[in-house]
């Protein structure tokens, strides 16, 4: 007869948090196809798996034998590597099921239904606007079944099973609560993510899980319904346009200080998650103005880890890569990146950021090494620039940021890193950086080789061609969805109702007496033959001027002009 399990200690726990993030990391894909709400940008799945793996590490690192260590390890794991408006809301579980463990070397049924309900009582707290009908109210569920079955059996793997069978019973009432996953025909995706790390967790109860952790590889195959919950949303339910994800660095923040911050989000945006550890205050909030909300933290701490994503590119590209995904042929295996140790040993290396395969053969035909894909709506995080840095075998990096919304990041690496010296360059735009890429010398030294390319970036003028993506008023422009907006050094000059036509107008604006290089960097959405017409244009107006044109590839902007 096998005997039951009573209690939890340290170790235990912590294999069944690695076991639950390797559960969801492989159903990730799943759970991103069911996101539709609070808005259908696809990436649930992912941020709560990139949440609980973070959480994973810290419990695998602390490998204690009291249950207290282990959660409270996890719950800062969590809150540091959260992602989205559900890896923040899980982080914010994991901490209150950290302080309900608070001091205690093993947890039984009684003491971790106690705990269950101060995970949700801390995650209702967060959240300014609880909606039920998401993973507030499967967890709920959860912790009301938990307080029930403690009074009924001893045996935790009962009482595990028993929870996600309520679990389950409520998640699949989800969309009598929410008309929104009604209309798709899903349940809610973040209370779905959680029942699979609650899943992972039993599983490891029967002790035939590996108990390290898979690293966030999904191996579950994309569903039979690909992204058709998504597609069955369209683009306007989203309400506020920009994911704005930062930390703000300040000891023992007062609760003041986080009530006043929760009610100006509030004037500026929703989906709104602010919580405080003893360090930094998580900030998660959904607006159109993610200015506004940087400038509000910066009057409370210094800034790191922040991240913007374009919500409504996000929901129309997963739709898209969906259908082209069913109909591709399976991509190659990529081959294994050659490590730092693999490689030479260099005085200096250099890391970018860029997206389009153009500008990164540009960059890497001018000496960079790693260039890590991202920019205006895909800011990568500290994490990512620090693993970048990893693979270059040198002890002075060169980080060339290449947009505002990136330079805290890799300050914030520049900080962090241990074994090699950073050099952040703080260039704003990819021409500021290509600029930079210019003063590299191989025999220079590192800190005149920084000041030259900061002084270089000071000379170049950025201008850049999108488009609206909703109507809106800045300034005495009035702007239409669709519209042309033509940028100088990231202020609207220009709106258009034809790209060609703007960006000549745009031309006009960025070119001065005493400009020498014009450079034009074409995109995704724009030919060949029409950056050559830009470069006739140029030629015939400003003949003291050298024209350049290259393949850029970028997503979003149809142009990016250089001048210097």
């Amino acid at each position: 007869m096998v005997s039951s399990t009573t209690t939890l200690n340290g170790v235990r726990l912590g294999r069944m948090i690695i076991a639950g993030a390797n559960e969801l990391a492989a159903n990730k894909q799943l759970v991103d196809a069911m996101n539709v709400f609070p808005v259908p940008d696809g990436d649930t799945g992912t941020n709560m798996s990139l949440t609980v793996m973070a959480a994973a590490r810290e419990a695998e690192k602390k490998g204690s034998l009291m249950a207290a260590d282990v959660t409270k390890a996890a719950s800062s794991g969590a809150l540091r590597g959260a992602r989205g408006n559900s890896g923040v809301i899980t982080s914010q579980l994991f901490r209150g099921f950290a302080k309900g463990l608070e001091g205690l070397e093993e947890a039984g049924v009684k003491e971790l239904a106690a705990a269950a309900e101060q995970a949700v009582k801390t995650a209702y707290k967060a959240v300014m606007k609880p909606k039920e009908g998401t993973i507030l109210t499967v967890a709920r569920g959860c912790a009301e079944a938990a307080a029930k079955l403690a009074e009924e059996t001893e045996d935790i793997e009962v009482f595990l099973k028993g929870i996600i069978e309520y679990g389950h019973e409520v998640l699949a009432q989800t969309p009598e609560m929410l008309p929104v996953l009604k209309q798709a025909g899903v349940v809610d995706a973040g209370g779905r993510g959680l029942l699979y790390i609650l899943e992972g967790a039993l599983k490891q109860m029967g002790g035939d899980l590996p108990v390290t952790l898979n690293d966030g590889q999904s191996t579950a195959a994309a569903p039979e319904m690909d992204f058709a919950s998504l597609a069955s949303i369209e683009n306007e339910s989203i309400t506020f346009g920009y994911c704005t994800e930062f930390f703000i660095n300040v000891k023992d923040a007062d609760e003041a200080v986080t009530t006043g911050l929760k009610s100006y989000l509030g004037t500026i945006g929703d989906s709104i998650v602010c919580v405080a550890d003893d360090e930094i205050i998580k900030i998660h909030v959904h607006t159109d103005h993610p200015g506004l909300a940087i400038e509000k933290a910066l009057t409370i701490g210094s800034l790191s880890g922040l991240k913007i994503d374009n919500m409504r590119e996000q929901h129309t590209n997963k739709i898209n890569f969906a259908g082209e995904a069913a109909a591709a042929p399976s991509a190659p295996v990529a081959a294994p990146v050659e490590s730092a140790v693999e490689q030479p040993k260099k005085d200096v290396g250099f890391v970018s950021i860029s997206a389009g395969e153009g500008l990164t053969n540009i960059f890497k035909n001018l000496g960079v090494d790693e260039v890590i894909e991202g920019g205006q709506t895909m800011n990568p995080s500290t994490e990512d620039i620090l693993n970048a840095v990893d693979k270059i075998n040198a002890d002075h990096i060169f980080v060339l940021p290449n947009n505002k919304n990136i330079i805290l990041a890799a300050e914030q690496a520049a900080k962090l890193s241990e074994d090699k010296k950073l050099h952040v360059i703080p260039s704003r735009s990819v021409p500021e950086g290509i600029s930079a890429m210019f003063c590299f010398e191989a025999d220079a030294d590192p800190d005149e080789m920084e000041a030259a390319m900061k002084d270089a970036i000071k000379l170049v003028d950025t201008a850049t061609v999108t488009y609206a993506v909703r109507d809106t008023s800045i300034g005495d422009k009035e702007i239409k969805e669709g519209n042309i907006l033509g940028m100088l050094n990231d202020q609207i000059e220009v709106v258009a109702d034809d790209v060609m036509e703007g960006t000549k107008e745009l031309i006009k604006a960025s070119i001065k007496d005493e400009s020498e290089v014009v450079g034009i960097y074409y995109g995704a959405d724009a030919t060949e033959e029409s950056a050559e017409e830009l470069a006739a244009f140029i030629e015939e107006n400003y003949p003291d001027c050298e024209v350049e044109v290259q393949s850029g590839g970028q997503p979003l902007y149809y142009y990016i002009i250089s001048v210097e």
